[in-house]
């Protein structure tokens, strides 16, 4: 059987974000979603919270959702991909911006841990402009985010960002 893990923030997981999650299920047998709670990045949401939503995206997708296991992680990636018994690390690149860092972070990853590769997928054309960083500072100066993510993260949204407003 051959296990991925699709790492990142997810702060908030973005149709992007999806996009990616169904297209590695065409590489892997099964796919393990690892919501970071160390990151570089300050995120929006804590770490139980993006779990959740990320989860929630999940038992939306039907049959797929079978093959999809989502989990909080801390520490070196490859530590967790190890745990979970991995052998492929799946990241996706919206540009060629992307490229670099990734290209850096996969062959520091290789030098750890050289039974693990990682692959690439590009962002659809859908897709590639699509950030959760954008989409974070759209929903801050209250903007409509219904094209770049689900109604229950741009709910979760606007809960942040006006507490006493609802989505609809």
């Amino acid at each position: 059987m051959r296990i991925g893990i699709y790492p990142g923030t997810f702060d908030p997981i973005t149709f992007g974000h999806r996009d990616i999650i169904r297209r590695a299920l065409h590489v892997v047998d099964r796919l393990v979603i690892g919501v970071a709670l160390d990151s570089a990045k300050e995120p929006l949401f804590d770490v139980e919270r993006r779990t959740a939503l990320v989860q929630g995206e999940i038992d939306s997708m039907g049959e797929d959702a079978k093959r999809i296991t989502v989990k909080h992680f801390s520490g070196l990636l490859v530590n967790f991909a190890a745990e979970e018994k991995a052998t492929l690390l799946i990241r996706g690149l919206r540009a060629v911006s992307d490229f670099e860092y990734e290209f850096q972070m996969a062959s520091v990853n290789n030098k750890i841990a050289p039974e693990i590769e990682t692959v690439f997928l590009t962002a659809s054309d859908a897709t590639h402009f699509i950030s959760s960083r954008f989409v974070k500072q759209i929903a801050r100066l209250h903007g409509p985010v219904d094209k770049f993510v689900s109604p229950a993260v741009a709910e979760a949204l606007t809960e942040e960002f006006l507490p006493n407003a609802h989505y609809s």
